[in-house]
């Protein structure tokens, strides 16, 4: 079994700061890409932020010089360093990432279960 559980959303003023983390954990081989989605009401789920075993980084237009995603690759865990937020970056985020299993051995997608952020004064 493998599971992803974010952690670090809340409540924060226009122009605060946040950080997430997913860790994940259970019987895993190898972790390739880790991914941040999210969902705000009446919108599709969008991908925030994304980052390679090797750590390249790819962000959305919208987020790009506020957001920063890093993994600690020892602990199994990705990051989103959330700055200068604005209440259009509510939304669930959600955690993703392509892991191998220590078990099958197969390459599958998994997610989090979702943390709410909220920016409002």
């Amino acid at each position: 079994q493998v599971q992803l559980v974010e952690s670090g959303g809340g409540l924060v003023q226009p122009g605060g700061s946040l950080r997430l983390s997913c860790a994940a954990s259970g019987s895993i081989f190898s972790i390739n890409a880790m991914r941040w989605y999210r969902h705000s009401p009446g919108k599709q789920r969008d991908m925030v932020a994304a980052i390679t075993s090797g750590g390249s980084t790819n962000y959305a237009d919208s987020v790009k010089g506020r957001f920063t995603i890093s993994r600690d690759n020892a602990k199994n865990t990705v990051y989103l360093q959330m700055n200068s937020l604005k209440p259009e970056d509510t939304a669930v985020y959600y955690c993703n990432a392509d892991i191998r299993s220590s078990t099958s051995y197969g390459l599958r997608n998994y997610w989090g279960q979702g943390t709410q952020v909220t920016v409002s004064s």
